[in-house]
């Protein structure tokens, strides 16, 4: 994994992403009229700053607790015709560069979904520091991206009577991050 990026927002050391105020979330224009949306829970990861102000971003995240508000949508989400939970049971981010200009960065690097590894791009901005109510350092970071279905072998679809499809290809996806800087 390699960077590129000068970072002086955070200060040096590892940032564990907290699961449990994080959250990654996606949207799909549905029958070619409506977007459906949903989420997908981020299990671990961190921003590892270096002495020197470079970075590294990871993530992991569990397709298995893709929620979209329709427990019959989900179940079909985790099947073969799309995510196929139980052969891909995690989804990762390594970030390869990033770019930073003030509050706001480019994060480029490899996601896998599906088996299938594609660079993207997210478009990031860095929301500040706060000490919490138990004495942490977090950090927070909002991020998004678009990306295309079938360029992660997600193809099934269905054809619609007046023309088109049922499902988009086009997927944008936003992450809102809170970190925890380790002692």
């Amino acid at each position: 994994m390699s960077t590129t990026t000068t970072t002086t927002a955070l200060t040096a050391g590892t940032w564990t992403i907290d699961p449990s105020h994080s959250e990654a979330s996606f949207t799909v224009r549905h029958a070619g009229i409506a977007k459906v949306r949903g989420t997908v829970a981020i299990t671990e990861g961190a921003v590892v700053v270096s002495e020197d102000g470079t970075a590294t971003v990871r993530a992991t995240l569990d397709p298995a607790t893709v929620s979209t508000g329709d427990e019959t949508r989900d179940g079909h989400l985790k099947t073969a015709d799309f995510f196929e939970v139980e052969t891909y049971p995690t989804w990762t981010f390594e970030s390869q560069a990033i770019k930073v200009e003030g509050e706001e960065a480019e994060v480029s690097g490899d996601l896998t979904i599906h088996g299938v590894t594609q660079p993207v791009t997210l478009e990031t901005e860095f929301n500040g520091t706060a000490t919490d109510a138990y004495g942490n350092l977090r950090a927070g970071f909002s991020a998004t991206t678009t990306i295309s279905r079938k360029d992660f072998g997600l193809t099934w679809n269905a054809a619609l009577e007046a023309g088109g499809v049922l499902v988009s290809d086009k997927v944008q996806v936003s992450l809102e991050i809170s970190a925890i800087k380790q002692a």
